[in-house]
């Protein structure tokens, strides 16, 4: 009695499809098992649904954390769905035969533990065997060309006179043959294979002959078919099973090109549909044109000029290529590179966007309302299209600006507040790590009325927004349950203040709420002034654009009021510091400048008192008094005497070089113009360092050099002239002159000052 019809292919065949496609037309099966897992079945059905769009993916994943995934993406020209539509087509049965989903993570999540521990025992890796890849690396080395040519010149183009299942099934039988993989790999392929003989042998024993039943799985599994015997029920019940879940999602050309996650993909998917087409129309002698006019359209689609010549030269020259190479028809490296000396004139960089989305394609899988689906994904897309964002989910990048201030000018609540409730979905998803959406920095200073995003879908979005069914059965429930959880985990009060914020751009008040209570716990704790300024800032925001978030700010003002009078009581304290840590101090004292200026709430008399007091102190970082005379002056707080004679006190002979530098380092950090603007201050400058003599000057030009580091061409032109308004020298030509490249003797001084040394500062 004959076996069951093993049919090999490779995953993303066209010519496998379509040579499938007939052999189950000649063979009419009574049950077609597909290599795919068994435990998903259910899912079979929706493959066969008419709105289903392929690409599309089996995903299965884990219900615990860390979630682990595994994915079965098809492609229309996949032989496994040309067998699931036949049987479907033919009202025969169909069934998926390899191991379980559950096996399959179960083998997964072990394999990595032992990984795990193979890296911390420091166990020497043994050399790697020769697998499957590497005997593609030989193919390549022997032929000249990558595997996808490889396989399209032999496989893709057999003719009508060949068998594709004898050939493939013994390209599989030889490849199995050179290649010897490691003994994990070689167990679970030799497991995976007496699992699909137990399907096959349990599906005969139920009563259908073996010959009538046809089973479609990849050409490396046909022998091990044809030899292995049928796993044991004891086997069977052995085997590790995880508690998973699973889904079917859409997918993408550009996912499948890639290969990420699953080995038998293809370099350019969009050319493997054109191969299907021309298949089920008049043939591969019309691929090559299919392939030439469709990148021709696309190049001209992005601007370039290309003249039907140039196609029906590329044609013919691809046809030439073909010949030389021993093909039937033009194989893809052929039409590239007869388009490129061509239509690209000999340059790829030309055609390259063309030839991306001819060869890759822009294609992305849709699937019919009433999929199974994860709750979180059905929020997901219910709010997609409830937010009139779906025209976003394109693999192309797209921007998004947002107007969060209510529109005066629509009839309904929902219209009025579209482009906010818009801002806190596409929020929720950036705090539960979901790529779909990403933040631009805003045109304006802090927070405001305007966000900018940057939008792009691809397969990984979908995965994570299933990885989000572990926290929340909604987008919102989620997103609440992970701030939650990052709440409690927090253990600073600046880790805190960031997860309120988040909540608050959100539009989550019960976990903004939360939030503060452990930042208001963590307050009472002591915190470097850094952090209490950033802290304070971050709540700042809140304070002032909470009534454009429809948010009560009113339980955090008095949280900023504690802040603020602990920064003050602290911030001399943290003036004395080396240099090292004056940037984040005055970094600090900015924020703290600006947190006074946006509330009425905060003492002003306060502030000004402090900082006229560290402006006044000798025993602080000079820095950080230079830059609280820059705030004075900034807020007015400090006249031209004041200033005069503080340069005069900080600028003298008697103070060492560095220390009067670093005071002007901390001046120049604000207000330049202001700065600039004030002749005296550069008289007083020129004066200081004329009288120094060239050791110090060396010393003081180190810190001067980094002053001046931040300044911009025209800030450095503007004081280029008052200096030459100081010694008596047309502004303008003196401007020129200190503006041009620095001479050979000036340029050993500079380079002499990269060693210098700072460890007595």
């Amino acid at each position: 009695m004959r076996g069951p019809i093993l049919f090999g292919v490779r995953h993303l065949s066209p010519a496998a499809a379509f040579r499938l496609r007939r052999e189950l037309d000649r063979a009419r099966p009574e049950l077609v098992l597909v290599e795919g897992p068994s435990d998903l079945n259910d899912q079979i059905k929706w493959l066969c649904h008419p709105d289903t769009q392929f690409p599309a993916a089996i995903l299965a994943y884990t219900r615990q954390p860390p979630v682990r995934t595994v994915l079965w993406p098809f492609a229309v020209y996949s032989p496994e769905v040309q067998a699931i539509l036949w049987a479907h087509e033919h009202g025969v049965p169909c069934r998926f035969m390899d191991l379980p989903s559950s096996v399959f993570l179960a083998l997964a999540e072990a394999a990595a533990k032992r990984e795990a521990a193979k890296g911390e025992d420091g166990e020497a890796q043994p050399e790697e065997p020769v697998t499957t890849d590497s005997v593609y690396r030989r193919l390549e080395t022997l032929t000249g060309e990558d595997h996808d040519t490889f396989w399209e010149r032999t496989f893709e183009q057999l003719g009508e006179e060949e068998s594709f299942q004898t050939v493939n099934n013994t390209f599989g039988r030889q490849l199995r043959q050179a290649s010897a993989h490691s003994r994990r790999d070689a167990a679970e392929t030799v497991v995976r294979e007496a699992y699909m003989k137990r399907v096959i042998t349990q599906a005969a024993a139920g009563g259908i002959s073996p010959e009538k039943i046809f089973c479609v799985c990849g050409s490396f599994h046909v022998a091990g078919l044809e030899e292995n015997t049928p796993m044991t029920d004891q086997e069977e019940r052995a085997l590790p099973r995880a508690d998973c879940s699973a889904t079917l999602m859409p997918y993408s050309y550009y996912r499948l090109s890639s290969r990420s996650g699953y080995g038998a993909g293809n370099k350019a998917p969009a050319y493997f549909e054109l191969l299907w087409d021309a298949l089920n129309g008049e043939g591969l002698k019309n691929a090559a044109l299919l392939y030439l006019t469709r990148l021709a359209a696309a190049h001209r689609r992005a601007g370039n000029l290309v003249s039907s010549a140039e196609v029906i030269e590329a044609a013919r020259l691809a046809d030439a290529l073909a010949a030389m190479r021993g093909s039937r028809h033009p194989a893809l490296a052929d039409l590239r590179d007869a388009s490129v000396t061509t239509m690209g004139h000999g340059s790829f960089s030309e055609l390259a966007i063309a030839a991306a989305d001819t060869e890759i394609g822009k294609t992305i899988g849709l699937l019919p309302q009433g999929v199974a689906r994860t709750s979180v994904q059905e929020d997901f897309y219910r709010q997609l299209k409830a937010l009139r964002l779906e025209k976003f989910r394109t693999p192309e990048l797209q921007r998004l600006d947002l107007d969060l201030r209510e529109k005066l000018n629509v009839k309904s609540e929902e219209a009025a507040l579209g482009d906010l409730r818009r801002s806190f979905f596409l929020h929720r998803l950036r705090v539960l790590g979901v790529c779909f959406a990403a933040l631009l920095p805003s045109r304006q200073d802090g927070a405001s009325w305007g966000e900018y995003w940057e939008l792009r879908w691809t397969p990984e979005v979908e995965i994570q927004v299933v990885e989000s069914a572990l926290l929340g059965d909604t987008v919102e429930g989620a997103a609440a349950f992970a701030l939650k959880e990052r709440a409690d985990n927090s253990s600073s009060i600046a880790q805190a203040a960031a997860i309120f914020q988040d909540a608050f751009l959100c539009g989550m008040p019960a976990a903004a709420s939360h939030a503060l209570s452990v930042l208001q716990g963590l307050s009472v704790d002591s915190a470097a002034i850094s952090e209490v300024a950033d802290t304070a800032s971050r709540l700042s925001l809140v304070v002032r654009y909470g009534g454009l978030r429809r948010f009560d700010p009113a339980p955090v003002v008095p949280l900023i009021q504690q802040l603020y009078l602990r920064a003050c009581l602290t911030l001399a304290g943290a003036c004395v510091c080396d240099a090292k840590a004056a940037p984040d101090v005055t970094r600090a004292m900015d924020l703290l400048n600006a947190l006074q200026l946006s509330h009425d709430f905060l003492e002003e008399a306060r502030w000004l008192s402090l900082l006229a007091d560290i402006s006044d102190r000798d025993d602080l970082n000079t820095r950080c008094s230079g830059f609280a005379m820059a705030i004075l002056l900034e807020r007015g707080k400090a006249d031209e005497e004041l200033l005069s004679r503080e340069v005069a006190r900080r600028l003298s002979p008697g103070v060492p070089a560095d220390l009067g530098a670093g005071w002007f380092e901390g001046l120049a950090g604000k207000n330049r113009y202001a700065l600039i603007a004030r002749l005296s201050l550069w008289r007083q400058l020129d004066q200081y360092l004329s009288g120094l003599d060239d050791e110090t000057f060396r010393r003081a030009l180190v810190f001067l050099r980094r002053a001046f580091a931040d300044f911009s061409p025209g800030e450095k032109n503007d004081i280029a002239e008052n200096l030459g308004e100081l010694w008596g020298l047309d502004a303008r030509q003196a401007a020129e002159v200190l503006m041009n490249h620095v001479t050979q003797e000036e340029q050993t001084v500079l380079d002499s000052l990269e060693e210098f040394d700072f460890d007595d500062i």
